[in-house]
């Protein structure tokens, strides 16, 4: 793979042209991602509903997990992104490494602890009686494979910040695959069940995290070395500065899925396994959406720090109309095959009855999520971590919280279907609010 001038491409290539450079090897990484997520719950969804269901309750710790590792990810690649667009290689070296090893510490304490609380932890996350056996023999895996889960989730990040894309997208891609390849094996063929897609799932987190390392010794960027390591306040303030609206987006995920499985929970595990597809088909549609975010997000980084303000705007603009467009057609094919798409997963009427409802109010409100996403970014990528963190709480925390308490209660069943469409309206209101006065005061 050659190796190419990022600063140069970043800071004085064609916009369109570095965005869809970069772009192309994430939305490649997140459609992969997606494919592995809809594969993995279709073979669990021929285990049983409840299966299906304790992967969707699952996925909250899951996003507890990613929650704390795009902390560390998300707030040293963005530090990383300026510090290269400044030249500025030394700190960058440091902080990559410095970010690296915490987040393992972090994650070797946390598997271990949720292990040992699994129980009464599975019931927090929204687990019924009935779901909890599976819930437990597929967490306990999730759980141990917590510090490869964190330390792929920040070396994918940093590589991605310093423009090597490309590279990160093997470590994402490879897991993935060799998730996909495990779990039939293991359900089917040995009879494990639940637990044979939990192995699946450490196996193809593990690897994917030691070839991200291979993958970050060939590409040309900061390099990782042991010698650099040090505790350095300075580095983690700048973690929190950058890292905390991922932290909070996600983890604010993680909640949301838990109170939307304790909604859906009283019209009985049907119902949460039909909010749990949703949970899945919306990010496969958000993918490409994410991925062209993650291709901005380096240009974003390198401009602010070389101090190109109008660049920043032309890259903010060109990945809006792409990525809304892009939404807008996802969003006409998912309203019309909602009960398909649902049913694919699991045949079940009451399963495909919840999920098609919920399905198409989000469908209704798809395209105005990239310009969520994109504001958020782009506050966070240039550090201005209040603003960030208050778009970060939006669209799962603060306009989602409410509407998944107070709807249910009003209309039933349908407010629990719709309650994230309600969100994304008000989400979009405020994003329009904080970026038209970001951009007023960005120097021309």
């Amino acid at each position: 793979m050659a190796k190419k001038d990022n600063h140069k491409l970043l800071t004085e290539g064609p916009v369109s042209k570095a965005i869809l450079s970069m772009a192309l090897p994430a939305v490649i990484s997140m459609l992969v991602t997606s494919i592995y997520s809809i594969i993995s719950t279709f073979y669990v969804g021929r285990i049983s509903t409840q299966a299906t269901a304790a992967v969707g309750v699952s996925f909250s710790a899951m996003s507890v997990i990613q929650a704390i590792a795009f902390l560390f990810g998300q707030g040293s690649g963005n530090y990383i992104s300026r510090e290269l667009g400044a030249r500025n290689r030394k700190s960058s070296g440091e902080m990559a490494v410095y970010a690296l090893v915490l987040s393992m510490l972090a994650g070797i304490v946390i598997g271990l602890a949720g292990i040992i609380f699994l129980r009464p932890l599975s019931v927090l996350l929204g687990s019924t009686p009935t779901i909890l056996p599976d819930t437990m023999s597929y967490l306990f895996y999730v759980l141990a494979a917590t510090p490869f889960i964190m330390g792929a989730i920040v070396l994918n990040n940093q590589m991605r910040f310093e423009g090597n894309a490309a590279y990160a997208m093997w470590g994402i891609i490879s897991g993935a695959l060799l998730n996909v390849v495990l779990a039939p094996i293991l359900i089917f063929v040995f009879g494990m069940g639940i637990s044979g897609a939990g192995i699946a799932t450490l196996a193809g987190q593990a690897f994917s995290f030691f070839v991200l390392l291979l993958m970050h010794r060939k590409a040309d960027g900061v390099r990782l070395d042991l010698r650099n390591f040090s505790w350095s306040g300075k580095y983690f303030n700048e973690i929190l500065a950058g890292g905390t609206p991922s932290l909070t987006r996600q983890g604010l995920a993680s909640i949301s899925v838990a109170l939307m499985n304790n909604a859906a929970g009283v019209y009985g595990d049907g119902a949460i396994a039909g909010m749990s597809i949703v949970g899945r088909l919306a990010f496969i549609f958000l993918a490409v959406t994410i991925g062209l975010g993650h291709g901005f997000q380096p240009l974003c980084g390198f401009s602010y720090g070389a101090g190109l303000y109008d660049r920043v705007r032309k890259g903010f603009m060109f990945v809006l109309k792409l990525g809304t467009a892009l939404m807008l057609i996802c969003a006409a094919a998912g309203f019309i095959f909602s009960e398909a798409l649902v049913g694919f997963f699991r045949n079940d009427p009451e399963v495909i009855a919840v999920g098609s409802a919920a399905l198409r109010w989000q469908m209704g409100t798809l395209a105005l999520v990239p310009f969520v996403m994109y504001t958020n970014m782009t506050l966070q990528t240039t550090r201005h971590p209040w603003e960030a963190n208050i778009m970060a709480m939006s669209r799962n925390g603060l306009f989602f919280i409410p509407a998944i308490l107070i709807l249910p209660l009003l209309l039933g069943l349908q407010g629990v279907e719709m309650a994230q469409a309600v969100a994304d309206v008000l989400s979009a209101v405020l994003a329009a609010i904080v970026i038209t006065r970001f951009f007023k005061k960005l120097p021309s």
